[in-house]
């Protein structure tokens, strides 16, 4: 059985990048880890006729996958197709933006968000809207980055930096969140750098399934 990780674009670049994020969750995995990226999706997924339009291809690769499945992780900071997926299918079924949100809730009283672009910070307001969690919001600001542009690193480096020193100094967050799966290769040397907690959604999204994998081995 494999916990499948499902990026929906069609980036190998972020792919590889998501892999590499999970990859020391392996030696406790009691099950494979795949990760999978969405040949038919854009290269990135930066706006909502993007997260609307990968859904139904992303369905059907989840479909294909069902049988070796222990669970499904959606690797976009939006999780399209989430609660289609989790009508779709008898597994286990995690967005990496909802865990990602879930976690922050345990590591600190406000989280701030790092989004790519501006246009990015709506939709992450409506699914918090959604989760009653607006009032744990510190604020949400973008680099203005797109999702290829995060591969150049200097430059990331300096905007995350930039971005998270001002949604702890400014707007009082104590716990950051990165709001695109494409950021999972900076998580650490933030962290290091801002000394408060910076949290990867593919990694939190990762271990919710794992858990929710033990668990289900526990009835």
């Amino acid at each position: 059985m494999t916990l499948h990780i499902l990026n929906p674009n069609s980036s190998r670049l972020v792919t590889d990048g998501i892999d590499d994020a999970v990859a020391p969750m392996r030696a406790v995995s009691p099950v494979e880890i795949r990760c999978h990226l969405l040949p038919e999706g854009p290269a990135g997924i930066e706006t909502q006729a993007h997260v609307d339009g990968v859904v139904q291809p992303l369905l059907a690769q989840a479909a294909a996958l069902e049988a070796t499945a222990s669970a499904f992780v959606i690797a976009c900071f939006s999780d399209p197709g989430l609660a289609a997926l989790r009508e779709q299918s008898a597994r286990p079924v995690l967005g990496i933006g909802e865990s990602a949100y879930l976690t922050a809730l345990t590591m600190g009283q406000r989280f701030g968000i790092v989004s790519i672009k501006r246009g990015s910070v709506a939709r992450h307001i409506r699914t918090l809207g959604a989760m009653g969690l607006l009032d744990r919001l510190a604020a949400d600001r973008p680099l203005e980055l797109g999702v290829a542009e995060l591969a150049e690193q200097d430059r990331t480096r300096a905007r995350l930096e930039q971005v998270g020193a001002h949604l702890r100094d400014a707007d009082g967050a104590d716990v950051l969140v990165l709001g695109c799966a494409g950021m999972a290769g900076y998580r650490a040397a933030l962290q290091s750098t801002l000394g408060i907690p910076v949290i990867d959604p593919c990694q939190a999204a990762t271990a919710m399934a794992l858990g929710r994998i033990a668990l289900a081995r526990c009835t």
